[in-house]
């Protein structure tokens, strides 16, 4: 599995001939655009951010498109959505978190969520995470603080941080004791390299 970052929250996961993304910005939004071609897209919140579905559409490949709560199998792949209440850009909405299980691996994407309380529904069913996909930055989706102390609860093994800025994830990176972690250009990981590891943090570069 190969996992690189495009800034805001928009990452892409590719396993073989299969690619996933994670809330792609759309041409309105002030966050830079990702143009990739995705089988499958995921959009966690409807604001410009994160609902910009035709980036991830690329001449004759057109994604299958998961907007909201729910149980879904696309291509062999298992999605299922936890609704959560969101505050994004003030306004209140609904954020989808998701737990996407796809080669043996079990990956969470919180998406633009803004409490570290999450629905007693969502807490039964995220666990054994390898993955996790985690705002940190503050404006409308979790600040360090309680970012880090949601990623120590659900125990994951990796942690991604996202939608930060400079000052943001260096607070962050103090928070969870990983200030000497370098950002990479990708992480490229199979189920076994994650035997051991504990909320372990990696930093992508956009």
């Amino acid at each position: 599995m190969v996992i690189s970052y495009a800034g805001g929250e928009c990452f892409k996961v590719s396993q073989g001939d299969l690619t996933l993304s994670f809330n792609p910005p759309n041409r309105d939004s002030k966050l830079a655009s990702a143009k990739f071609g995705a089988d499958i897209a995921l959009v966690s919140l409807d604001h410009a951010d994160f609902n910009g579905v035709e980036n991830a559409a690329f001449g004759e490949r057109q994604p299958f498109v998961i907007e909201g709560p729910g149980e879904y199998e696309v291509k062999e792949v298992a999605v299922r959505g936890f609704g959560t209440a969101s505050e994004y850009a003030g306004k209140k909405g609904i954020n989808t978190i998701y737990s996407v299980s796809l080669e043996g691996m079990n990956l969470c994407f919180l998406g633009a969520l803004a409490s570290g309380d999450l629905p007693a529904s969502a807490k039964a069913e995220l666990d054994d995470i390898d993955v996790l996909f985690l705002p940190v930055g503050g404006n409308g989706v979790l600040s360090h603080a309680p970012a880090y102390k949601l990623a120590v609860q659900l125990e994951p093994k990796v942690i991604i941080p996202m939608h930060y800025d400079a000052a943001t994830l260096k607070a962050f990176l103090k928070e969870a004791g990983a200030e000497g972690t370098k950002a990479e250009e990708k992480l490229t990981i199979k189920k076994k390299d994650l035997d051991g590891k504990e909320a372990e943090v990696v930093v992508l570069s956009a």
